[in-house]
């Protein structure tokens, strides 16, 4: 009887000893890199026959997002990296061309080194432009690929609470706006003068993301981007604000929500609003 106690009791301890040994690898081997994202497809349809009295044109329109995220974290360091992509188009019938809903690309990114709590030294970059091209309301083309596009590059401190909750203040930062000649041949053209295709400011840039759960289901995410040029009208601050909402049905179908504001009196003297509503099939990775 003492022999088979103590062949149990040795098994036991080694099997105690084995799984710890395994849980050690298993930690070990957790890699620092988070990845994900959604693709998704976005459509509309409306159609009228030609006995339907109330009026409106038949039109198809469809949308495609993409949101990608890289997140990195280890010991003092930390990496986030968002990309951010969209296009759309809608035919109405009767018209020859096809007219763009949506277009845009952008790419923010965060390094980090720990400093004390949840505050990091940073560096960030970002890139902000839009896929094809643009064309004002008397059909004069304004824009394309990489025409405008804007730069940003600076040190600064962020702090972060987790990779959906942050703030990265930048009081030195370098902005680049770059837009192709045959839009400045007759005049400035979205703060880049006449005759010239870049221009450079220095100022101060604040970036905050806050992405939560509202309801099971719903999810909000809120990107807040503003920018001070110390050369030039500084109280002029810019600002982009993208809302996306998903109110999700199943894995692959739900219902997006898209709000983004932008000011930039360099462009317009205005706010210009993005406003996006719609059934979408969703395929996350």
């Amino acid at each position: 009887m003492r022999k088979i106690l103590l062949i149990i009791s040795f098994c036991f301890g080694a099997s105690t000893l084995s799984a710890q040994d395994a849980q050690v690898v298993a930690t070990d081997t957790i890699s620092p890199w988070k990845k994900g994202g959604t693709f998704t497809f976005i459509f509309n349809q409306s159609a009228f026959n030609n006995d339907w009295l109330g009026g409106g044109s038949s039109s198809l329109a469809g949308n495609i997002n993409l949101n990608y995220d890289i997140n990195y974290a280890k010991n003092d360091w930390t990496w986030d990296t968002k990309l951010l992509a969209a296009y759309g188009q809608t035919k109405i019938k009767g018209e020859v061309d096809a007219k763009k809903t949506d277009d845009r690309l952008e790419l923010n990114s965060v390094l980090g080194k720990k400093s004390v709590g949840n505050w990091y030294y940073s560096m960030m970059f970002n890139l902000r432009t839009q896929f094809d091209s643009g064309f004002d309301k008397e059909q004069r083309k304004i824009s394309h690929f990489f025409s405008p596009a804007y730069l940003q590059l600076g040190p600064g401190m962020l702090w972060k609470k987790s990779d959906n909750l942050s703030v990265n203040i930048s009081p030195v930062n370098s902005r680049g706006i770059i837009v192709h000649k045959e839009f400045t041949e007759l005049g400035s053209s979205y703060g880049v003068e006449q005759g010239k295709t870049f221009r450079y400011e220095l100022g101060a840039a604040v970036n905050a993301y806050y992405k939560f759960l509202v309801l099971e289901n719903v999810t909000f995410e809120n990107i807040l981007s503003l920018y001070s040029n110390y050369l030039d009208k500084p109280k002029n601050v810019d600002l982009n604000y993208q809302l996306n909402v998903t109110l999700k049905v199943n894995k692959y179908i739900s219902t997006n929500i898209a709000f983004q504001a932008i000011y930039d009196d360099d462009a317009i003297k205005a706010f210009q609003i993005r406003q996006l509503f719609g059934l979408g099939f969703n395929y996350s990775f």
